[in-house]
């Protein structure tokens, strides 16, 4: 059998995958690689795509749309396969993208995760947003990354070619040990969009495995299909499920400290918004607060380890580092 399955999760997505499904065909290597692509209950013609121009190509098929993380999570459990990659259908590939990351994974047992070098799709020369070189968490919580912070993307020019250890690996090509996967439970599907690839670094993280990017394998990431980033709905999503993964993943000791913190530097957000009249997004964010004040009853267990004063990255405030110090990229961190 082989060892990995490059797992693809559609929702009425029949131009993605004629855009992107080829490449990834033509430039996974077939002798270590099954490319899947999982169905999520769509309503378009993507089953008859599939079918008639991809028969090749494994299918399940679900009969309803289960959403991200819970289409993902029962396609892992439906498959057996030692390695799993998570790739989303809007990435294309060239070259042997795969064979870098089966490698490392492959010579390093205490690796759980790790991501490829993420550029961006329509500018090749430039990172993609969502997850760039690998990710990382600041003091306070909030993700950035090798190569973008906030808004401020890099040129990728070879500055972060390194194999390193990262907080997070990008949910747009995320390479994880299956068993490992389901051990950790998975995607948390109460997240439904947004951070919930970090919240599942940060389980992985605490059992003990690291999380590398191998930037030797590279993907080209369309990105921003889902909400543009002043959206309402990303800015609610966004702050509640940080927030969420903040109670989840920090000890009793901090948890509450660095839990107020975070109220306070949210409260500075929705007074700017509030102040430039943008209401809908200061509405999401205090919208994002009540929930997350309703849903963190959910979660009871603690870990006794904070990763956030643990890691190398651990003094970073990017909050000051960009708004205040003119900060913008990565390697001006350090």
């Amino acid at each position: 059998m082989k060892p990995i399955a490059v797992i693809i999760l559609n929702w009425n997505g029949e131009k993605l995958l004629r855009e992107f499904l080829p490449s990834v065909i033509a430039h996974t290597p077939a002798d270590i690689a099954d490319v899947i692509v999982v169905d999520n209950g769509s309503s378009d013609d993507s089953l008859s795509v599939m079918r008639n121009e991809f028969p090749s190509v494994k299918l399940i098929e679900f009969p309803e749309n289960l959403g991200f993380a819970e289409g993902y999570n029962q396609a892992l459990k439906a498959t057996s396969y030692e390695y799993t990659v998570l790739l989303n259908s809007d990435v294309a590939v060239d070259d042997d993208w795969l064979t870098p990351m089966y490698d490392y994974m492959a010579s390093h047992k205490n690796v759980g995760a790790c991501q490829p070098k993420i550029l961006s799709y329509a500018d090749k020369s430039k990172f993609e947003y969502a997850g760039a070189a690998g990710g990382y968490l600041d003091r306070n919580g909030y993700p950035y990354c090798r190569g973008r912070i906030f808004d401020s993307i890099e040129t990728d020019s070879g500055q972060y070619d390194d194999i390193t250890s990262i907080f997070w690996a990008s949910g747009a090509a995320f390479m994880v040990r299956t068993e490992l996967y389901l051990k950790a439970g998975g995607l948390d599907a109460s997240f439904f969009a947004h951070m919930e690839e970090i919240d599942l670094c940060w389980r992985i993280r605490l059992m003990g495995y690291d999380i590398v990017a191998v930037p030797q394998a590279h993907v080209y990431h369309l990105g921003g299909g889902s909400l543009p980033a002043s959206n309402p709905r990303k800015t609610y999503l966004n702050f509640r499920n940080n927030l969420l993964m903040l109670h989840k993943n920090l000890p009793d000791a901090t948890r509450r400290g660095k839990l107020f913190r975070r109220r306070i530097l949210d409260g500075i957000a929705w007074l700017k918004y509030a102040v430039t009249f943008d209401f809908a997004n200061a509405a999401a964010i205090w919208k994002a607060h009540r929930d997350f004040a309703a849903m963190r009853s959910n979660y009871t267990l603690h870990p006794d380890t904070d990763l956030l004063s643990a890691v190398p990255n651990r003094d970073v405030n990017i909050l000051t580092a960009y708004f205040i110090s003119n900060i913008k990229t990565y390697s001006r961190l350090h």
